[in-house]
């Protein structure tokens, strides 16, 4: 065994909190239609007719999405009247998103 090297690794483990916030967020960024959603916010904000449209859903299916990604600050809305336009909650979530897309294509 590498002592120093486990040692090193321990000290720089997260917390088993911090570990659970990231796995959570990358859970409900593992389901598919929340994975779209923030794929389609990555350019423009848009409202959830729209996104309906852009994902071939029901409004009722997306603003249940939209509800769970509010909820854990993924996305975040603004409303115009009657409408609700949704976007990213911050750059970090389009890093996230950019990154991964970046690692997936490495490679090909």
């Amino acid at each position: 065994m590498h002592v120093e090297m486990v040692e090193e690794a321990l000290r720089s483990m997260p917390t088993e909190a911090y570990i659970a916030d990231l796995t959570r967020f990358y859970k409900i960024l593992g389901d598919e239609t929340r994975l779209r959603i923030c794929l389609a916010l990555c350019n423009d904000e848009l409202c959830v007719c729209d996104l309906a449209n852009v994902l071939a859903m029901t409004k009722s299916a997306v603003s249940h999405q939209l509800k769970t990604l509010r909820e854990n600050q993924i996305v975040k809305n603004r409303q115009v009247g009657k409408e609700v336009f949704y976007t990213l909650d911050d750059e970090h979530v389009r890093a996230v998103l950019e990154i991964s897309y970046s690692h997936i294509r490495h490679g090909e």
